[in-house]
């Protein structure tokens, strides 16, 4: 495995995020099926990378997503602002004023508690963004001189929305690579995309495609295996255990199939309950294993927690920091990530380098 060349900080993005920006719709401690009300966030699995970057971090992101123009894709864009991202590489497209041909994703998730899992539940067909195709984002202009990016993230979501969008990716990643920027993927895998179009074997073929163009790949044990085909030994189908030595061999027989990449990692995560975890991470770099061994974190809501993972990790290389202490911010930042609402972090630098030193959950005035 190469080492990661970043490039310096006079390019116009530190970060640059392709993937579909949808607003959740949060039903708090209720269900979604017995609510009266719910609380609204945007999230996205590779937007929520850049906007990490941008409020936890300090740095300067934007997002290259197509929304319908209607007064939810506007709610959408203000989300956005807010965030800090930068919105100029959104595409507007016309809306029919019922949503036919062209519409804005909505994503309806409950936290969980106990013994009831985390529950989602999509209404994202037909969206904006799934339509795009090849052509439609001028990708020499986006990387080239006068803009440029230091970083590029995307991620198996964009690429299961639809024939196109894999081929999006697939062009965005050509030209990523023409103008010397890293590229990280996010495997993300998630069956209720997958299903109606080919299922796992669809899944494979395509991200098996993408992988080769990419130099960070992230994921966790299942993704590997949706995604790639490359199971873990020793782990059942629960992963209630985790065997380190069983991803060591899945991080090291990627690797070696993908030469391309330069670092490949995976958050662990055993799921005692929806309210309470053991969280870490293990990735392989050259031919080293950096593990980050699991804690125990109690969880608020634990969507994003990967999202943030991947940004913290990604921040650890724009700041010219050692891989080692990379992944252990990456996991120290998605443990924070999952003590509050809403899929984006609400953490701060401040807190994710105490959480990276174990320091206590005291008061701080």
């Amino acid at each position: 495995m190469d080492p990661i060349f970043v490039p310096d900080s006079n390019r116009r993005w530190d970060c640059l995020s392709l993937g579909e920006v949808m607003l959740r719709l949060d039903p708090g401690e209720g269900r979604i099926h017995t609510t009266r009300s719910f609380q609204v966030w945007e999230g996205g699995g590779e937007y929520n990378v850049a906007r990490g970057l941008r409020r936890c971090f300090g740095l300067r992101t934007a997002v290259a997503t197509v929304l319908a123009d209607n007064p939810v894709g506007r709610l959408v864009e203000d989300f956005i602002l807010q965030g800090g991202v930068d919105p100029s590489l959104i595409r507007w497209v016309p809306y029919d004023g019922v949503g036919r041909s062209v519409r804005n994703g909505l994503n309806f998730t409950e936290r969980g508690f106990g013994v009831r899992g985390a529950v989602g539940c999509s209404d994202r067909g037909h969206t904006a963004i799934s339509q795009a195709k090849p052509g439609d984002f001028d990708w020499d202009t986006i990387f080239g001189e006068s803009n440029g990016s230091r970083w590029f993230h995307t991620g198996g979501i964009f690429a299961a929305l639809s024939g196109s969008t894999a081929q999006v990716s697939q062009e965005a990643m050509d030209a990523a690579r023409r103008h010397t920027t890293p590229i990280s993927y996010d495997l993300n895998y998630r069956e209720s995309l997958w299903k109606s179009i080919g299922g796992k074997a669809k899944a494979q073929e395509v991200n098996r495609e993408l992988v080769r163009k990419v130099d960070l790949l992230l994921g966790n044990e299942e993704d590997f295996t949706a995604m790639l085909g490359v199971t873990v030994k020793g782990a059942g189908e629960d992963y209630a255990e985790l065997p380190i030595a069983g991803y060591e061999e899945m991080l090291r027989e990627v690797a070696a199939s993908y030469p391309n990449l330069k670092l490949v990692a995976s958050t662990l995560r055993t799921a005692y309950s929806a309210s309470r975890n053991a969280w870490g991470a293990i990735a392989i770099h050259g031919d080293k294993i950096v593990h980050v061994p699991q804690q125990g974190i109690d969880i608020f809501d634990r969507v994003g927690g990967g999202d943030s993972f991947a940004s913290g990790l990604i921040y650890g290389f724009l700041a010219g920091k050692p891989v080692e202490w990379a992944v252990r911010c990456g996991a120290a930042h998605g443990a924070l990530a999952m003590t509050t609402p809403g899929d984006t972090s609400m953490a701060t630098l401040a807190e994710v380098q105490r959480a990276m030193k174990g320091g206590p959950a005291r008061i701080a005035r």
